[in-house]
């Protein structure tokens, strides 16, 4: 490599490249308000210059587009709506807004595609607010955010590490450190029902990936109420399965899968995953969702426990959202690295770095599975 010259102290410095040069040259370009007004009226980067103008004022406006999208769930606009379309009077009454209000919130909700306008004035559901009613879950997950935006009001002193504790480690209390053995049943209900509910979207999706044909005992570590296993119990009736999560957790995981008349199908073990070995007898074990929740020493000791735990040629099945997933790198890079910088615990890892996490805690074999919204959940298996 080519070198420019030497710092003080000796250190070569590095010739920038040609691609660095490039964007050298590129955003020092579009920096300048002239050109920017030049490349809006330029026919052939008229139309990329108004992409960008738009992309950079959703941005600026996101948090108000989803305050949009919470008063909709909050006022259960698009239940409302399920049954046909309403006149924006009927509407405003329904609601108990003033009537120019009510507009203004269907307007800002028919401009983010949730609902629609008609010729006749009248507003219904469009795909993206249909999505929602069948998918409580992510009313709920919206619901919840109230919390993550407080956290975000400063987000220079979250990122400096002051401020705390923020709501999200007092929401997941288990996030912070020792917290996990101090835990009462009053403690869990919150968290543990938030995960039931965002778990119901994703369980079928990573069943319908994972391969068990073969496998005589499943065991979820983190599993929650029970949402998951209960999902591969009607699909796997002859699949021993064993849940294990944290002794109140799992007190709630029995009370749910006996009101789904499961209360026979699944075994539910008490115990602090993070700090006491997991047992042995299950040849596949399952992890939905919790790696990323915890930071790297806690997730390879994790992994470490249950390789220990698999009998030679054991699976394990690793799913959750993933940084650097085609399509979804906001998702992965933003919002889950600024939420669990919230929690306060882990952080998004990529496929790349679960692969060398999983080799480190003496997996091989490491296969990803495509599921059908990756964006939400990707499937990892290894085997011990």
């Amino acid at each position: 490599m080519a070198v420019a010259g030497t710092e003080a102290g000796g250190t070569a410095k590095r010739r920038p490249g040609w691609r660095e040069r490039w964007l050298g040259f590129r955003s020092g370009l579009v920096a300048r308000p002239g050109f920017q007004r030049w490349a809006a009226g330029f026919p052939l980067t008229r139309r990329t210059a108004q992409r960008n103008t738009r992309a950079l004022f959703d941005l600026c406006a996101g948090f108000v587009y989803a305050q949009v999208l919470f008063a909709c769930v909050r006022f259960d606009l698009f239940g409302l709506l399920r049954t046909g379309p309403l006149a924006p009077a009927s509407i405003a009454d329904r609601l108990a807004l003033p009537p120019e209000r009510a507009l203004t919130l269907l307007k800002a909700a028919a401009s983010l595609d949730l609902i629609t306008r008609l010729p006749d004035g009248r507003f219904a559901l469009a795909d993206l607010g249909a999505a929602l009613i069948g998918n409580p879950s992510v009313a709920a997950m919206i619901e919840h955010h109230a919390m993550l935006y407080a956290d975000l009001a400063d987000p220079v002193a979250l990122l400096r590490g002051q401020g705390r504790p923020t709501r999200l480690s007092t929401f997941w209390p288990y996030a912070e450190s020792g917290g996990a053995a101090t835990l009462g049943a009053d403690s869990v209900a919150a968290y543990s029902g938030l995960m039931a509910a965002s778990q119901a979207l994703i369980a079928e999706d990573e069943l319908e990936a994972l391969p068990l044909a073969g496998r005589t005992c499943l065991m979820d570590v983190g599993g929650g109420e029970g949402v998951f296993l209960a999902s591969a119990a009607r699909r796997h009736p002859n699949l021993a399965l064993i849940l294990a999560d944290l002794p109140p957790v799992a007190e709630r995981a029995v009370a749910r899968l006996a009101a789904e008349g499961l209360a026979g199908q699944v075994r539910c073990l008490g115990l602090d995953f993070l700090s006491e070995p997991l047992p042995q007898g299950a040849d596949a074990i399952s992890l939905v969702r919790v790696l990323h929740d915890h930071d790297d020493p806690a997730a390879l000791a994790l992994l470490r426990a249950i390789h220990a735990a698999l009998p030679p040629g054991g699976l394990l099945a690793l799913a959750e959202p993933m940084a650097g997933t085609a399509g979804a790198e906001p998702v992965g890079e933003a919002y889950f690295g600024f939420y669990l910088l919230a929690m306060g615990s882990g952080r998004p890892r990529s496929l790349a770095e679960i692969t060398a996490m999983l080799a480190q805690a003496g997996f091989g074999s490491v296969r990803e599975h495509p599921t059908r919204r990756p964006l939400l959940t990707r499937l990892l298996t290894a085997k011990r």
